[in-house]
């Protein structure tokens, strides 16, 4: 690889820096950078172009920030054919696993093509309501919930073209693999590896002591109506595109065609991630 893509969190504070070393690296080993708006700004010597160029052009994609980065940098290609590594100067960082003292190793594993690959799904969300339809694709997750309403909504759910239940909830969540440590974990979600084929559906504060989170195939089709009697509904896609959702709308989720790659260094494992994110340490007996 020889050309990257670079995409920043610049609000971060060490964001600048980190810019500034990684252009100072690239350049010693051999490698272009491309870039766009504020991150080509605080890239000394780098052209400012349109995001879409870069992606286009770019062998790989180099987030710097947490896991927001990367989801924008899903969010931004037109296709996933472009690989994604993630340089963490956030402070959690599930998908990010290249720690910023390891950026010219990144480098240097991305130069000689030396890096780990990890494909991951993506779900696919079809909206259909009075106001139109829309379609949107997710990383992490889809979350249909109470917006800004204190009331609870009624969501009927089916798998498969099979109904599951009606749920009496503050919300709902389909998590893909990768969106398993976020917002579905923080709802008593339990963790998949990035290669299970599967979703998970998590409940956000349902009105009954007996849901419980559901696991079912990727090959299946989720299916969310909201009810009729429900207060305002509002869809976020991996917390980033929002769409307010009108009773009787309906929200469809399955896997996309398409996989998003991620790269690492050689020695990443998944569950060494796990150890230090969540701060895994054992019994204390």
């Amino acid at each position: 690889m020889k050309t990257l893509g670079v995409i920043a969190n610049c609000s971060k504070p060490r964001a600048a820096s980190v810019l500034r070393a990684l252009a100072e690296h690239a350049g010693e080993l051999g490698l272009v950078l491309r870039a766009s708006g504020e991150t080509a700004m605080n890239l000394p010597g780098i052209q400012d172009e349109a995001l879409e160029d870069v992606f286009e052009a770019s062998d790989a994609i180099v987030a710097l920030g947490g896991d927001g980065t990367m989801l924008r940098a899903v969010r931004e290609r037109k296709t996933f054919n472009t690989p994604l590594i993630g340089v963490n100067i956030g402070s959690l960082g599930f998908m990010t696993s290249v720690a910023e003292q390891d950026l010219r190793a990144a480098l240097e594993c991305l130069r000689d093509e030396t890096f780990v690959v990890s494909e991951r799904c993506v779900a696919e969300c079809s909206v259909s309501q009075a106001g139109g339809p829309g379609r949107y694709f997710a990383l992490n997750d889809v979350v249909v919930n109470s917006g800004q309403s204190r009331r609870v909504i009624t969501l009927d759910v089916a798998v498969g073209g099979h109904p599951v239940t009606s749920y009496v909830c503050d919300g709902l969540i389909v998590s893909t693999p990768t969106g398993s440590t976020g917002h579905s974990l923080s709802a008593g979600g339990p963790i998949l590896t990035p290669d299970t084929e599967a979703f998970v559906i998590s409940l956000i504060c349902p009105h009954t002591l007996s849901s419980r989170p559901l696991v079912v195939p990727d090959t299946s089709e989720i299916r969310i109506c909201v009810g009729g009697q429900s207060g305002e509904a509002r869809l976020s896609v991996d917390g980033q595109v929002g769409l307010t959702l009108g009773n009787g709308s309906s929200v469809v989720v399955k896997r996309s065609a398409e996989n998003v790659r991620f790269l690492h260094l050689p020695d990443y494992d998944y569950f060494d991630v796990l150890r230090q994110k969540l701060r895994w340490r054992g019994s204390n007996v």
